[in-house]
C-alpha cells in the first residue's frame, strides 16, 4: 500500500507529473485496466457468460448491513488505485487507435467508468468478500466533470491512471481520477458513484475518515459539489424559468430573425442554421457481449457511444475535426437492459465564435412493449479551427435548450 504521504499529492489538480508518485507501470506491479475489468468480475462473483436470468446474487442481500455506523470508516488511502491503460502493447494499440493516428477518446471514457467502479469496491472491503462475491452493486450515477488539459492521446505511450474516494454520503461516493500519458497530464475526471443491494435497494457503504487537514478541504469540496449539485437541480430551466437577463436574450434572438418589423415570420441570418437542423440520430441494438458485470449494458460503453454520436454530429456541424474540450453532467436515469433498442438523439445547442455545445438524449426503448424511457443526457463542449454558424432557436422548447448550452460556458454569463 502507498504511503499517505505520498498519496496527499493525489490530491493536488492533475496530480503526478511533479509528485513524485510512481508515475510509470513498468516501475512496479500496476495492473491493466483490462485485468482490472476481470478482477471485477471476480469481485462480485459474476458469471464469465451471460444467464438470461442470473439470480444467484440475491441471496447476498441479508449479509447488507443496514445502518452505516456498523461499517469500519475507511481512509482516503485506502481507495487508492493506480492502472494503466498499456498502449505499448500493439494487440491493445490496434483496439484503441483512432481516425488521427491518436487513442480514442471515447475507449478512454470506458476506462474511466471501470476503474471508477474498481476504486468504489477498493474503498468497501472487496479483500473480506463473503462466499459468491460482493453483495453490493456499486453503479455510476453521473460523471460531474471532465476536464481535458491535454486531448492528444498518443498512441506509443502508456495511460496511466489514478485515483480515489474523495467524498463519501450514505450510499453514494465522489470518485477523483487522473489520467497522465508520458508524465503529462491530460485528464481530471470526477465520477459519482452509488451503491444498490441485490434487490436493487439502496444500500450502505463503508464512512469515510478524515485524517489531516488536506482530505478535510478534499472532503469538503465534495460536500460543496453535492449541493452544488442539488442547486442546479432545483434551479435548472426545467423547474424554473429563464432570469430577466436570460429572457430578454431569447427576445433579442427572436426579434434579430424578424423577416420584417410587421410580421411573426423569421429569416435566418448569414451564418447561421437553425437548431432543428442540426439533429444527428442513431439507433444501438443491445447486445449481451456489451453487458456489465451486473448483465445490464455497460455504462462505460453508453458513454462511449454518446460521445461517439456527439463527435459525429460535431464534424457535420462544423465541417472539420473537432476537439473536445469538456464533458459535463452526465446523468445515468436508469438501466439499459440486454435486448432493448437504445436510440441516440444529439444536436448542437448553443455555439459561439469557434466553441459549441451539443446535447446527446438517450431513450432506450423494450421492443415488446414499446415503452420508451430516458436512461442518459451527455453534454460535451467542443472547438474547431475555425467560426462555427451561429445557431439558433426557433421555439420556446429550444430556446431553453439555447440557454442550458450557453449556462455551460461561464465566461460569457
Amino acid at each position: 500500500m502507498i504511503g499517505l504521504r505520498k498519496i496527499r499529492h493525489i490530491f493536488r489538480p492533475c496530480i503526478l507529473q511533479s509528485a513524485g508518485i510512481r508515475t510509470s507501470g513498468q516501475e512496479h506491479d500496476v495492473k491493466s485496466i483490462q485485468e482490472i475489468r476481470k478482477q471485477l468480475q471476480t469481485t462480485l462473483g459474476a458469471a464469465s457468460a451471460w444467464r438470461q436470468n442470473d439470480e444467484f446474487r440475491t441471496k447476498l442481500a441479508e449479509s447488507l448491513p443496514k445502518q452505516q455506523d456498523l461499517l469500519t470508516p475507511r481512509f482516503m488511502n485506502d481507495s487508492y488505485c493506480e492502472a494503466i491503460v498499456p498502449l505499448s502493447d500493439n494487440k491493445i494499440k490496434d483496439e484503441y487507435r483512432g481516425l488521427s493516428n491518436n487513442a480514442q477518446f471515447g475507449k478512454l471514457l470506458e476506462n474511466l467508468d471501470t476503474f471508477a467502479v474498481h476504486i468504489s469496491y477498493e474503498h468497501n472491503n472487496p479483500s473480506k468478500l463473503p462466499d459468491g462475491g460482493s453483495p453490493l452493486s456499486i453503479v455510476t450515477a453521473m460523471v460531474d466533470e471532465i476536464q481535458l488539459h491535454n486531448n492528444k492521446f498518443g498512441l506509443d505511450d502508456d495511460i496511466h491512471m489514478t485515483g480515489y474516494v474523495s467524498w463519501v454520503g450514505k450510499s453514494s461516493m465522489e470518485i477523483k481520477m487522473c489520467m497522465t500519458q508520458a508524465g503529462l497530464p491530460m485528464v481530471d475526471a470526477t465520477f459519482v458513484m452509488v451503491a444498490r443491494d441485490p434487490c436493487n435497494k439502496s444500500a450502505v457503504i463503508h464512512p469515510l475518515q478524515i485524517s489531516n487537514d488536506e482530505e478535510k478541504a478534499i472532503f469538503e469540496k465534495g460536500e460543496k459539489g453535492k449541493a452544488q449539485r442539488l442547486q442546479e437541480a432545483e434551479y435548472s430551466l426545467l423547474k424554473h424559468p429563464p432570469n430577466e437577463e436570460e429572457r430578454k436574450l431569447v427576445h433579442d434572438l427572436f426579434t434579430n430573425t424578424l423577416a420584417t418589423d410587421l410580421s411573426f415570420e423569421r429569416k435566418l441570418p448569414d451564418n447561421s442554421i437553425w437548431m432543428e437542423e442540426t439533429k444527428l440520430k442513431s439507433l444501438i441494438i443491445c447486445f449481451p457481449q456489451k453487458r456489465n458485470i451486473h448483465n445490464k449494458i455497460f455504462g462505460g460503453f453508453i458513454m462511449r457511444k454518446g460521445f461517439e454520436q456527439a463527435w459525429a454530429n460535431a464534424c457535420v456541424y462544423c465541417q472539420t475535426i473537432p476537439v473536445i474540450k469538456a464533458v459535463d453532467d452526465i446523468l445515468f436515469r436508469s438501466p439499459v437492459s440486454i435486448g432493448s433498442l437504445l436510440m441516440m438523439s444529439s444536436q448542437v445547442c448553443f455555439s459561439y465564435e469557434n466553441m459549441f455545445h451539443i446535447r446527446v438524449h438517450a431513450v432506450v426503448t423494450d421492443p415488446m412493449t414499446g415503452k420508451n424511457t430516458t436512461c442518459n443526457t451527455f453534454n460535451f463542449s467542443f472547438e474547431c479551427d475555425r467560426e462555427v454558424p451561429v445557431v439558433l432557436p426557433r421555439t420556446y422548447g429550444q430556446s431553453m435548450l439555447y440557454l442550458d448550452g450557453r449556462r455551460r460556458y461561464p465566461s460569457l454569463n
